[in-house]
């Protein structure tokens, strides 16, 4: 199907019922993967989705990229993939209601992992969309929700992680090009990535949130250098990036000349957002799955272990309705604001109840590959949860944004020069 054919389909279907959009999906899903067992659902069996930045061989990322873009592919070209996007750049200007709805039912089939395109989906898309120019917008949007390109997000830098604002990455004009020098590092996908969303300093005279500005910048182009840091997972997720004299045509800047602090502001939130959605992988089909794991270990009457699931469900359920109001806000063009702080703090102290949760109910078992219980999922799940603390912003970055902006706290006195 090609992207006109999408736009035309989609506004024909403008009118579609949640009803005959879930028939309509699970028609779809039923042709095209199979049903979740209980056991691969409650042991991980089949699926990598206990574990959070799994080590995998070069063999496995090719596989495991192959399947990502045809399944990516073949969700979109079936109306499923940008279902709340505008329809003239593909989307199906459907309302999130209607992606709840996929989302549930995909949790119910075994399918092939989409989590390379998170970031590109969840953070740097939706920045091209509120800030890029049209030619970046229609040469972008449509190719990542295809899963023709993968996009990564270049802020940190080795002396500017919380203090985002303070970054030394330099851009500067020459005719209608820019010239980037500098380093970013923790950038997840990068290795995988064709393009990257970066924020560089214009004017170092300026206050340091004043000079900065964004751009859309080619993974590829001569001068990118990427290499992979490992984890102690094993896994190699995250990134340094080096830019030596990258050349960035004026065309792919990110709103104004040194106004990035609004366009960076924007990618944060809706990474937030993404993260604080579940993107962790705690959310109600974790917590069921917790609890199928207490029952199949003989704790599920343990009154402990009972209060340990119960308060997972619970925090789980009231993020998720603190989520749904921070989404309709970004449906109707506004900025995310300190609500996503709230979710994505929400989901990491989730992920820490549910390690806790899984101490108690596994016991050794946790921590020993017997190739039984999912143990050996379960550790990378618990190796990874300390880097979930501090990707899109750390637990003491969000505890500060929260008690200044929701509970109007005053701000952490400038430390003395």
């Amino acid at each position: 199907m090609t992207a006109t054919q999408h736009a035309d389909s989609s506004t024909a279907e403008g009118a579609i019922t949640p009803e005959q959009f879930e028939a309509e999906a699970r028609a779809f899903l039923d042709a095209n993967a199979e049903r979740r067992s209980d056991e691969a659902f409650v042991w991980g069996k089949g699926s990598a989705n206990v574990s959070l930045f799994p080590e995998r061989t070069p063999a496995q990322q090719a596989a495991d990229m192959a399947a990502a873009r045809a399944w990516a592919l073949a969700v979109f070209d079936a109306g499923f993939g940008w279902i709340t996007g505008p329809v003239e750049y593909g989307g199906r200007g459907l309302t999130s209601e209607y992606q709840r709805i996929w989302s549930r039912l995909g949790a119910e089939y075994l399918t092939p992992s989409l989590s390379i395109y998170g970031i590109g989906l969840g953070m740097v898309a939706p920045t091209i969309l509120a800030h890029a120019t049209p030619e970046v917008k229609e040469a972008y949007l449509l190719k990542m929700w295809r899963g023709d390109i993968v996009g990564c997000q270049l802020f940190s830098e080795p002396s500017s992680g919380s203090d985002l604002a303070s970054l030394q990455t330099r851009a500067v004009r020459d005719g209608d090009e820019w010239v980037i020098n500098g380093q970013k590092v923790w950038t997840s996908g990068a290795q995988f990535s064709d393009i990257g969303e970066i924020i560089c300093r214009t004017d170092p005279d300026q206050p340091k949130h004043r000079g900065l500005t964004g751009f859309v910048v080619d993974m590829h182009a001569p001068g990118v250098e990427v290499r992979p840091l490992r984890q102690m997972t094993g896994g190699a997720s995250f990134n340094e990036v080096f830019f030596t004299d990258v050349r960035v045509p004026d065309s792919h800047r990110l709103g104004d000349v040194n106004g990035g602090w609004t366009v960076a502001l924007t990618t944060l939130m809706n990474e937030r957002a993404a993260i604080g959605g579940g993107g962790g992988g705690v959310g109600p089909s974790m917590s069921t799955r917790l609890i199928e794991v207490a029952r199949a270990m003989g704790k599920n009457t343990d009154p402990l272990v009972r209060q340990q699931l119960a308060e997972i469900v619970i925090n789980d359920r009231v993020a998720g309705y603190t989520n749904r109001r921070a989404m309709a806000k970004i449906a109707q063009g506004q900025l995310p604001g300190p609500e996503m702080s709230m979710g994505k703090l929400s989901l990491t102290a989730n992920m820490v109840r549910t390690y806790e949760a899984l101490s108690a109910i596994l016991g050794p078992k946790l921590v020993v590959d017997t190739g039984e219980w999912g143990t050996y999922a379960w550790t990378q799940y618990l190796l990874g949860v300390p880097g979930m603390r501090i990707a899109g912003g750390s637990d003491e970055v969000l505890r500060n944004i929260i008690g200044e902006r929701v509970l109007g706290l005053p701000k952490d006195p400038a430390p003395q020069q």
